[in-house]
């Protein structure tokens, strides 16, 4: 989509700081990131969120998770903790309306779903 800014950074007209490449996935470093580690993970085929996404996509989906694995463990946060989060539709955050994952790490993080 020639408005997206991920499929700008996968076309490289922008630029990012990789971390992992493959023929269907890209993982860079976020430029406003939340944590000490915050990648973004995301496909290079073009699909909204996970609500968007159609049968064949979700093969995608799990080499998302295979690789947040693996640069969990590269970037020495696999014992430590990290943690892969996405944002689907405006209620939850989402701001770039083309599938990704946060991995967080490197410091710790808030606990998610606490209730006072």
């Amino acid at each position: 989509m020639s408005d997206c800014i991920f499929c700008k950074i996968i076309a490289g007209d922008l630029p990012s700081k990789k971390v992992y490449e493959d023929d269907q996935i890209l993982a860079f470093h976020d430029i406003q990131p939340a944590a000490p580690i915050h990648v973004l993970i995301i496909p290079k085929k073009h699909f909204a969120s996970l609500a968007a996404g159609q049968p064949e996509d979700w093969v995608i989906v799990g080499q998302m998770q295979r690789v947040a694995a693996e640069i969990a463990r590269e970037l020495e946060v696999e014992d430590s903790g990290y943690r892969v989060i996405t944002n689907i539709g405006a209620n939850a955050g989402q701001i770039v309306h083309h599938l990704h994952y946060h991995l967080m790490a490197g410091a710790r993080l808030a606990p998610l779903g606490v209730h006072n």
